[in-house]
């Protein structure tokens, strides 16, 4: 089981309900895969750097967890597949992004 972390951007234009269902749509689908959900979480609407498809922001998430190498294609394949993503981006942490996320999550949860 490797660990990695996932972030993602939605459409600005989504409902909040909207947002919910695709956030719990992808945790879903990691569960599905044997996924144990170490942190999640909602970084709310942020403006981006550059327009992506002609908006300037979007809702962002993060989530993190430790799965097996062989779920994290068909993620991505899913991440593609939905119009409601913008951008996705997926990471295999090493040790020392492990020891830094738990930091993180520590200090964030203090």
């Amino acid at each position: 089981m490797n660990q990695y972390e996932t972030v993602f951007i939605l459409n600005p234009v989504l409902s909040e309900d909207q947002v919910k269902e695709a956030v719990d749509k992808y945790v879903g689908f990691l569960k599905e895969k044997g996924a144990n959900i170490i942190n999640k979480e909602n970084w709310g609407l942020k403006k981006m750097a550059y327009p992506i498809q002609k908006k300037k922001s979007g809702f962002y998430h993060f989530i993190e967890y430790t799965v097996g190498g062989d779920a994290i294609a068909p993620l991505e394949v899913e991440f593609k597949r939905d119009e409601r993503v913008m951008r996705f981006l997926t990471v295999k942490m090493d040790k020392y992004g492990i020891e830094y996320a738990a930091k993180r999550r520590a200090k964030v949860n203090a």
